[in-house]
């Protein structure tokens, strides 16, 4: 991918307009960690924010995905509800409006097993791992979701989805949704199965499956591919972009057929340039692909598109920090009066907390004054 050669759209940059500002934390309690949040707009005109909260870790077995909603365009927001709880470390969770008045909220978990790796010294988290059974893994372990009709006032029972992605599926126009995701690991390893697959959600909660993307190599190593978002393009072209777990970095593929049969993805940024992405298409026509970055200073960065995806000038600096590379996943969202809201998680401090931030941003001529 050409970056370089993106000469439409080289005068454009973000302009931050507010400073990131903390808008889900829990201080004064040991649950107080939060991560891997999204971002959408209700049918309702509100704004809804999910994320995994109040736990103690990255990894622990006390995790849920929660949501609040903002009726004043993110100035403020309502106290956190959980809308995923099993017995298990509820993760990433995602939000997306579809329909007349849909909502699905998305997130998965970790198993028994490897919650105990990663906190093998952590009294407290293991015990709390011991008082699940195997049957709450059997019923509860992967990637999993609630479905509403009523615009996210209540949700229905929980579902299983056999991918998984942070920020969720994609509504399409005819009120449907199409879920491109990893093939969940119980473990979170890769194999020669696993790769990125497209699912369509029928109406009554059940999942068919449509079409997968190519597996690819570099310098003949496979590309881990996993934590994809996609967007609909007005063409009905879908394009997606994903992690590569290995180089911490992003690739492209798209799909013109629905989801059946997708390009042969092609790397966006160096290695370790960044991961994973959360598309937006603005109503400028501009694509704006949001990322981590996990090398010194850490942040969040924005790519941008002018021409659907075909090339992009990338790197342009949302937020940085030197506290901790524990941070990002962030997830947009356009303003009614088209600025953006940026949702992302950081940690203010080394060894502190993970909070839920925002920022406020539009987009400007490169040359303007700030």
């Amino acid at each position: 991918m050409e970056n370089d050669r993106n000469k439409n759209i080289s005068f454009l940059r973000p302009e931050i307009l507010s400073a990131a500002r903390t808008v889900l934390e829990n201080p004064g309690s040991i649950n107080n960690y939060f991560g891997w949040p999204s971002i959408a707009r209700l049918q309702n005109g509100r704004l809804a924010v999910t994320c995994s909260g109040f736990r103690r870790a990255h990894v622990c077995p006390f995790g849920k995905a929660v949501m609040m909603i903002s009726a004043d365009e993110g100035k403020t927001w309502s106290e956190p509800i959980a809308v995923i709880d099993t017995p298990l470390d509820d993760r990433d969770a995602g939000v997306v409006p579809f329909g007349e008045n849909g909502v699905i909220v998305t997130s998965f978990n970790n198993s028994r097993v490897l919650q105990r790796r990663w906190n093998p010294d952590n009294a407290a988290f293991m015990a709390r791992v011991d008082e699940i059974t195997d049957e709450d893994e059997q019923k509860y372990l992967g990637s999993t979701f609630r479905l509403s009709f009523d615009g996210g006032k209540s949700f229905g029972d929980l579902r299983i989805s056999p991918v998984s992605s942070p920020h969720g599926p994609t509504a399409l126009p005819d009120g449907t949704l199409l879920w491109v995701g990893r093939t969940f690991s119980a473990d979170d390893t890769f194999d020669e199965k696993s790769g990125i697959e497209a699912w369509r959600i029928r109406p009554d909660g059940n999942m068919v499956y449509v079409g997968a993307v190519p597996q690819v190599k570099k310098n003949g190593r496979r590309v881990d591919a996993c934590e994809p978002h996609t967007v609909l393009l007005p063409d009905g072209t879908l394009l997606c972009h994903f992690r590569d777990d290995v180089r911490f970095t992003m690739f492209q593929t798209r799909s013109s057929d629905g989801g059946a049969t997708w390009s042969v993805p092609e790397q966006l940024l160096s290695d370790f340039g960044g991961a994973p992405p959360h598309l937006l298409l603005h109503s400028s026509g501009t694509l704006i692909s949001v990322y981590g970055y996990r090398a010194r200073p850490y942040g969040v960065r924005a790519m941008l598109s002018a021409d659907l995806g075909r090339t992009w000038k990338t790197d342009l600096v949302l937020w940085e920090t030197l506290a901790s590379d524990d941070l990002g996943y962030p997830a947009t969202v356009e303003a009614k009066d088209g600025t953006l809201l940026t949702v992302f998680y950081a940690k203010d401090v080394s060894g502190g907390p993970a909070v839920i931030k925002q920022i406020h941003w539009k987009l400007v001529p490169a040359g303007s004054a700030d």
